[in-house]
């Protein structure tokens, strides 16, 4: 069996470098000063791209963001952007990192996004799959012998800016990014081929949309996240108060 790197608490997924700094990075950027070790997996690397001269820029703009967020591990897997498909093979690959990072949480994008990229929907069914797969025995073959691993928790993140995340009937919390927020901004704008200065609403958004949710929870700043499964309490004054 081959040996195995030092387990991560958290991992979040997305469809391309820069999903999950906009969907859950205050999130993740709180969980590393709180001493978890968190990482990130793109299924691809968001190239071509119109902006961009290149996957080597890309690659390094995802770095710096990483850095930013105090992130222990960044993961882009050989996935195709723009011709992102729920396949076997995809889900196969992304289980392979969750085997052998092993992560307690697995935070991956909540929806479709209209009028975005369609990978994210993608995104979404090879991210439920792959915690599936990443707990199934006899099945050795496929995963390089990488152990069995089940993932204890599995939330989600909405990420379009342009809609009103609240879906009905959805188990739904806010998470505390107030002495973040600022971070989670500074890891997007290292994103300069995405995000120049004719996208600077995009900033305007991100800030409002964070600056609305947590006023809903009474935080200064907040990232709301969706979990598919209901959530129990055993400390009740902790977790309100």
């Amino acid at each position: 069996m081959q040996e195995l790197p030092e387990p991560l608490d958290v991992i979040a997924v997305g469809a391309h470098p820069d999903d999950v700094e906009i969907g859950c990075g205050g999130t993740l950027a709180m969980l590393a000063r709180q001493g978890y070790r968190v990482g990130i997996v793109d299924l691809t690397d968001g190239e071509p791209t119109p902006l961009s001269p290149g996957p080597e820029v890309r690659l390094a703009e995802a770095r710096k963001a990483a850095e930013i967020l105090g992130i222990a591990v960044r993961e882009i897997l050989d996935l195709p952007n723009r011709r992102l498909f729920d396949s076997y093979e995809a889900r196969i690959a992304l289980a392979k990192v969750f085997r052998r990072y092993r992560p307690k949480i697995v935070l991956g994008i909540a929806d479709k996004t209209p009028l975005a990229s369609p990978d994210h929907w993608q995104a979404v069914q090879i991210t439920d799959a792959a915690v599936f797969y990443s707990r199934l025995t006899k099945w050795d073959g496929e995963f390089d012998g990488l152990p069995v691993h089940t993932v204890s928790k599995q939330l989600w993140y909405p990420l379009g800016l342009r809609r009103m995340p609240y879906p009905e009937g959805s188990r739904h919390f806010v998470t505390d990014i107030s002495d973040v927020l600022d971070v989670k901004l500074k890891a997007i704008r290292a994103y300069e081929t995405q995000f120049p200065e004719s996208k600077a609403h995009v900033f305007e958004m991100v800030e409002s949309q964070a600056r609305f949710f947590g006023a809903a929870a009474e935080y200064s700043a907040g990232e709301m996240l969706i979990s598919p499964m209901v959530l129990g309490v055993r400390d009740l004054m902790k977790s309100l108060l």
